[in-house]
């Protein structure tokens, strides 16, 4: 069991990253450190929290949960859809084929809701009722539940830059993605989400909106990549309390990392200008939540250990280091 003593205490090891010079080609993410070489890709999950398209801060243990919230959802879907998992070595690392990543990402959205300038409900605030391809009726309340789940791509910024919503039409018409490509990755998105919320609602939650990344093998298959259903990539709520909450006008008790993103909105943060120092409490408190996510969607126990994690990755990396 891990408490809130021995986040605590992890504080001073969070994975900041990595500098291995013997496992090929590396990229440096927003979160994870990709090692490319030949048709594998080892991609090592850091402690980095990104929001607004921006490495913010680092919480205790959150690699490790994102890393191994993405390998159960990897095994839990690949029926749906082939993945670029080929083994997990280490809490922090998957080992996957490697791929060309397709240029956009698909968010799938089953709610009204959302703080960021492309997310749903802040724009159906502000008026707007066509959004991404999609027509949204008026008379909607923020975090109402869509009729059906509604897709809304977005482009895949470079590091420091922000993604930008874009549609179906406008994707296919400038030849990101072909139109038989974005159909299969959003006929697969769907299929996704629908066993993401399957599997969710027998824990008590709420996979609210999330997103996929696809990309394509030298073979030409399309496979899923990155991460799936993690509290970086979806929004999750408490399912007991959404409907007291929603029919009173109240925020939704969430288990994800809004916790740490609207703290930054509440000091006038959003992406743009000098990004407030956060304090160590609201640090430990957020990872506190990823551990809570990782417990809470898997109904498994998480094990960590305190103490630095780059000699064990390193360690458990052995077999493929030249």
């Amino acid at each position: 069991m891990v408490t809130k003593e021995m986040i605590e205490r992890q504080l001073p090891y969070c994975l900041a990253g990595t500098k291995f010079t013997n496992l090929g080609e590396v990229y440096e993410g927003k979160v994870r450190d990709n090692y490319t070489r030949g048709d594998t890709r080892i991609i090592v999950v850091t402690d980095r929290l990104s929001a607004f398209d921006r490495v913010l801060t680092k919480l205790p243990f959150k690699g490790q949960v994102l890393n191994q919230l993405a390998t159960f959802w990897f095994n839990q879907t690949k029926d749906i859809i082939g993945n670029h998992m080929i083994e997990s070595p280490d809490p922090n690392v998957i080992v996957g084929r490697q791929c060309t990543a397709m240029p956009v990402e698909m968010i799938v959205r089953g709610y009204l809701t959302g703080s960021t300038t492309t997310s749903a409900w802040y724009n159906y605030e502000k008026g707007v009722r066509h959004f991404c391809g999609n027509v949204l009726p008026e008379g909607l309340k923020k975090d109402q539940k869509f009729e059906n789940p509604i897709i809304t791509p977005t482009t895949k910024a470079e590091l420091g830059a922000h993604d930008e919503m874009i549609s179906k039409e406008e994707i296919v018409a400038s030849g990101l993605v072909s139109k038989e490509d974005f159909e299969r990755m959003a006929e697969a998105a769907l299929k996704l989400y629908a066993r993401g919320v399957e599997v969710a609602a027998k824990q008590g939650i709420i996979l609210v909106d999330t997103k996929y990344e696809f990309g394509k093998t030298k073979d030409g298959e399309l496979i899923l990549i990155d991460e799936m259903h993690t509290p970086d990539s979806s929004r999750f709520w408490y399912a007991d309390e959404y409907e007291k909450r929603f029919n009173a006008g109240e925020d939704q008790k969430r288990i994800d990392k809004d916790f740490v993103r609207n703290w930054y909105i509440e000091r006038g943060y959003r992406g743009d200008g000098e990004v407030p120092q956060i304090t160590e409490d609201v640090r430990v408190e957020g990872a506190r939540r990823y551990v809570e996510a990782y417990e809470l969607i898997t109904g498994q126990e998480f094990v960590a250990e305190v103490g630095d994690p780059l000699p064990r990755i390193e360690k458990n990396l052995a077999k493929y280091m030249q």
